[in-house]
């Protein structure tokens, strides 16, 4: 299983166990059907290349997306956190009214290597000009110093994550949310095609599904995100 540092959905922590929304709920869910994980530290476009390769077999934390059915099979997490573009907190306030990124005036737009954001995004990749206004690394954290130095104009990312990264970078007052959401669909986990059968992808889904239905799935999502 995937797992890289992307608070609060995996990270180490003082002990430096592998922790996180994500890494605690497949865990759960493998136990339950008498399996365990072996963690291996990729960035998401390496774990998307491996997921198809079969070199790995769970990757969580995924966008559904037509591209992606050839090589995986699809079990729901039914957490959801809507994806949102940052801004620095001076630009803010002049793009109160825009709610969608063909809205944006020119921008140049930090996001991962790999991830697609949402329905709108995925189509936008389609414009050369689009992709040109890309900044693109592997890493966030390299993001959201980009964008309080000026060097991209808004960073792309998940609700959550910018959250607990921001607060740790110290940058919570000086980066913003703004009223652009990519998505709000909730998040998956996928399993190679290559490397796991589909008895197990069902035995895995219905071991969630009994985590949901008997509220630990709910629990587990508060003490992580706060709600």
């Amino acid at each position: 299983m995937r797992w890289n540092p992307d608070p609060p959905y995996s990270m180490r922590n003082a002990a430096g166990s592998v922790v996180g929304l994500h890494v605690e709920l497949v865990a759960l869910t493998l136990e339950r059907i008498g399996c365990r994980p072996i963690w291996v530290e990729l960035p998401w476009a390496r774990a998307l290349v491996e997921l198809q390769a079969g070199r790995l077999d769970i990757l969580p934390g995924a966008l559904r997306r037509p591209e992606r059915e050839s090589y995986a099979f699809w079990v729901e997490q039914h957490v959801t956190v809507p994806n949102r573009l940052y801004v620095a907190a001076a630009r803010q306030p002049g793009l109160s009214s825009v709610r969608r990124l063909r809205d944006l005036p020119a921008m140049r737009l930090g996001v991962q290597l790999g991830v697609v954001y949402g329905p709108e995004y995925a189509e936008r990749l389609g414009d050369a000009a689009f992709r040109a206004s890309l900044t693109q690394t592997s890493s966030r954290q390299s993001l959201w110093q980009m964008l309080d130095r000026g060097r991209v104009d808004g960073v792309l990312a998940s609700e959550a994550s910018a959250r607990w990264e921001l607060a740790e970078l110290g940058l919570a007052d000086r980066i913003l949310p703004t009223g652009v959401v990519l998505s709000s669909e909730a998040a998956q986990v996928m399993f190679s095609r290559r490397s796991v059968d589909v008895a197990l992808v069902q035995r895995y889904r219905e071991a969630a599904e009994q985590l949901e239905a008997n509220g630990t799935l709910a629990r587990i999502a508060v003490r992580y995100l706060g709600r």
